[in-house]
């Protein structure tokens, strides 16, 4: 029964370089992954994903062409066998980077194989059963399919399998007008697909404010994606006759005009995420899950179980790449540096990677109205940019949300191009949490989007509650 200072469950975002930690502080660490090293990131997330929009985004720029004095012969076409296989290189490099450090970290030792507690401290992965004090769980989550009459039975994609195409749907339904959808949505529809999302809320990406969701839904349709919401009582299946039949996908719903049928040649559900504890008889080692089977953590990432940690999605303390790394860097902060850092301190930050990107940080607008405090907005459209005119890349608007008492600013949506980048000017000011009055003054380097950014933070307008 090999023993070990740590045992790590999971090589996402978290787990290899907790490993690393670990190992260089002389621990005796075991590191298990069931599948391939670097978790959804690095194989079907943000790594993969990422060169199909910037393939997207090149087929798009060359349809413009013209726009920009430029003269190409012939029409755009895609090679779809080709953008997977760059896809695939790509993520494959990652992997390789990854699967070498850890097969070549002193100290930590690889297992490949399926993991499930024993009790407390006891692990068994295959054959093996590997004992420790200390366990972290890094195991993720995957695609959460909704009850839907007839999913079960019929075709379909998510997330992950999407990424196994190597052909261009003729029509892609998208189930889910969220933030997993609208980005592929868009990738396909510039690779040459017909695409139609269904949202079963009454606007897109909820969570965002009416405006933002306005905004995007308005360049997606501009591109030509056909946008249903408030489709309810889905329904999918095969089409059984007419001009859709052949192996087509008939997909059913409610709407505004009564019952609805569009049939398409593929379905993608992208309806949300759920954890990987499913399998992992976390109840032997008295680790406990919330109702969604997410593992229950403190502000520290300790489990209810003693000596157990859970990093990364699986704790449902944030669903991002950044989140799982900076839960590592939490961990680790606490167990070896004798620095107590916390979740909480966290300030919830991502993007939506449509062309023009979303980059997010803090509150929305209607959260801030929420707090009862007083609200300064302010917004600015991308036509008021000056390298958004210059590069031809106008959609989209920034605005900015403050506490009008402290200065503090609570929050910003910056919709445009480069607007993924920007949005990290004010993520700084907000953790070192300075008035605006202060940021306001400083110098920008122009041409770029984030001059704007003091420009409006001089030009706040009360928010009435």
């Amino acid at each position: 029964m090999p023993a070990y200072d740590a045992i790590i469950i999971g090589t996402g975002q978290a787990g290899p370089p907790l490993a690393g930690r670990l190992a260089a502080a002389g621990q005796k660490v075991a590191i298990i992954e069931r599948n391939l090293i670097g978790g959804t990131c690095v194989n079907t997330g943000c790594t993969p994903t990422k060169t199909l929009v910037a393939s997207a985004k090149t087929a798009q720029m060359a349809r413009r062409a013209a726009e920009y004095g430029v003269v190409l012969e012939g029409s755009v076409g895609i090679d779809m066998r080709k953008v997977k296989a760059r896809a695939d290189a790509v993520s494959g490099a990652s992997r390789d980077g990854v699967t070498s450090w850890l097969a070549g970290m002193e100290n930590c030792t690889l297992y490949r194989g399926h993991a499930r507690f024993l009790d407390r401290k006891r692990v068994q992965v295959g054959d093996d059963v590997l004992t420790a004090e200390r366990i972290f769980i890094n195991v993720g989550g995957r695609a959460a399919l909704p009850d839907i009459p007839g999913l079960a039975d019929t075709p379909h994609l998510t997330n992950s399998t999407i990424m196994d195409l190597d052909t261009v749907p003729d029509h892609l339904l998208i189930i889910g007008g969220s933030y997993v959808g609208l980005e592929f949505a868009q990738i396909y529809r510039r690779f040459g697909a017909r695409v139609t999302v269904f949202e079963t809320s009454p606007r897109l990406i909820r969570r965002e404010d009416e405006d933002i969701s306005r905004a995007v839904a308005g360049i997606l349709a501009a591109e030509g994606i056909d946008i249903v919401v408030g489709a309810t009582n889905l329904s999918v299946g095969r089409a059984t006759n007419g001009a859709a039949a052949g192996g087509m996908i008939a997909l059913s719903h409610d709407g505004p005009n009564g019952l609805r049928t569009v049939s398409g040649s593929h379905l993608l559900v992208a309806t949300g995420r759920r954890p990987n504890t499913d399998d992992l008889d976390a109840e032997k080692a008295g680790v406990a899950l919330d109702a969604h089977g997410y593992i229950i953590v403190d502000d520290a990432l300790k489990t209810k179980a003693d000596g157990i940690w859970a990093m990364g999605d699986c704790n449902g303390r944030g669903a991002f790449t950044h989140t799982s790394y900076n839960d590592f860097e939490i961990v680790a902060a606490n167990l070896l540096d004798k620095d107590s850092r916390r979740v909480s301190d966290r300030i919830p930050v991502y993007a939506l990677y449509i062309d023009p990107p979303l980059g997010r940080v803090g509150m929305t607008e209607a959260e801030a109205v929420q707090t009862g405090k007083r609200i300064l907005v302010s917004t600015r459209p991308m036509t008021r940019v000056s390298r958004a005119i210059e590069k031809g890349e106008t959609q989209g608007f920034m605005k900015i949300v403050a506490d009008a008492d402290s200065g503090e600013i609570l929050g910003a949506a910056l919709l445009g191009t480069g607007c993924d980048e920007a949005v990290h000017s004010l993520i700084d000011v907000m953790y070192a949490r300075r008035p605006f009055d202060q940021v306001r003054r400083g110098v920008h380097i122009h041409p770029t989007v984030s001059e704007l950014l003091p420009t409006m933070l001089g030009d706040f307008q009360p928010v009435s509650p």
